[in-house]
């Protein structure tokens, strides 16, 4: 077969290559495959693949070599060096955000000013274009999807009555230091018209996540989902729980007896008390949007939720992931 010359590869090129990767093919097989020189293959492929856990994507390939075609004057670090954009856009399409990236980067590569970024950095070069293909595609990874960064609206709603309710005032001071495993915070996410809703529970000191699968709203039916699910921790693990006022948490005395966990109420238009809470809710509704019928999702995309959340680097902790910050505590049990 004649050998192609002086041409780029193509997507679809790179859709075969990284098919014939997964199928264990080699390069030279590739390279007869396509009509490409082995040489050619070998430098494609090397340029994503320089450690045995990394994996040759043909859109991320694809979108960073076309970037670099259209931009070949000023270019930004990340633009620079190719290794720094794959980890970039490899963190944003896993649903990182560049604060994220930047300190995961710090945490791997201490030492390396090459794959040193800041978030901002990140930001500017997002931004730097915002109307040009790439940049477009870029801005959809980000949280908010947004041309311009702006700032959040608080907004207050009601709150309900709960009989025997114990209130955060009374909650011992030192959970509020977050020095200690167990004690957490929890709250539903409600889903399309109010007709179906999730559970989110969320530790405190770990941020570890847990994701319910609930058949109702009603109060019987979170109590024993959420005595179900917490059962399955650890004893170390089951200290308090801190809840706001939704009245799905009717039941929560028998939540305490089922688990041994005391229950504490924060006070009403105060999501700030639980504010670990609200900002993971924020993180599961990127992946799960408002309009959602909770009803459709079924277990195994909840927990594949979890476990994207538990395995996501957290800036508040030191750039460390929930199920390192749990697994850790295990380490201190006598």
């Amino acid at each position: 077969m004649e050998v192609k010359k002086h041409r780029r590869l193509t997507l679809k090129e790179r859709i075969i290559i990284q098919t014939l990767l997964k199928e264990k093919k080699s390069k030279s097989y590739i390279a007869i495959r396509l009509g490409r020189s082995r040489s050619t293959i070998g430098r494609e492929v090397n340029k994503w693949i320089q450690k045995e856990e990394h994996k040759y994507d043909a859109e991320l390939a694809h979108w960073c070599v076309k970037e670099d075609y259209l931009n070949k004057r000023n270019l930004d670090k990340i633009s620079t060096y190719s290794l720094l954009k794959f980890f970039v856009y490899k963190g944003l399409l896993s649903n990182w955000t560049p604060e994220q990236i930047s300190g995961r980067l710090k945490e791997l590569c201490p030492n390396n000013p090459i794959l040193s970024i800041s978030h901002e950095a990140i930001y500017r070069h997002i931004y730097t274009r915002p109307q040009a293909s790439l940049n477009k595609k870029l801005i959809k990874l980000l949280v908010r999807k947004k041309t311009r960064r702006r700032p959040t609206k608080k907004r207050r709603g009601g709150g309900s009555k709960i009989v025997n309710q114990v209130s955060i005032d009374n909650r011992p001071k030192h959970i509020e230091l977050r020095n200690e495993v167990g004690h957490w915070e929890g709250d539903l996410v409600i889903g399309k018209n109010h007709k179906s809703a999730i559970g989110t529970i969320v530790e405190r000191k770990t941020r570890f996540t847990l994701i319910i699968k609930l058949e109702s709203k009603k109060a019987e039916e979170v109590a024993k989902e959420f005595s179900e699910i917490l059962n399955k921790l650890n004893p170390i693990y089951k200290k308090t729980m801190t809840y706001d006022n939704g009245i799905e948490m009717a039941r929560h005395e028998k939540i305490t007896k089922k688990t041994g966990m005391k229950i504490y109420f924060a006070h009403p238009y105060s999501s700030w008390e639980r504010g670990t809470n609200e900002n993971t809710n924020g993180l599961i509704r990127r992946y799960l949007p408002k309009g959602t019928n909770f009803n459709e999702i079924d277990l195994k995309q909840l927990q594949i939720i979890q476990e994207k959340l538990n395995n996501r680097p957290r800036k508040i902790i030191g750039y460390k992931t929930a199920k390192e910050m749990m697994d850790n505590e295990l380490k201190f049990v006598a």
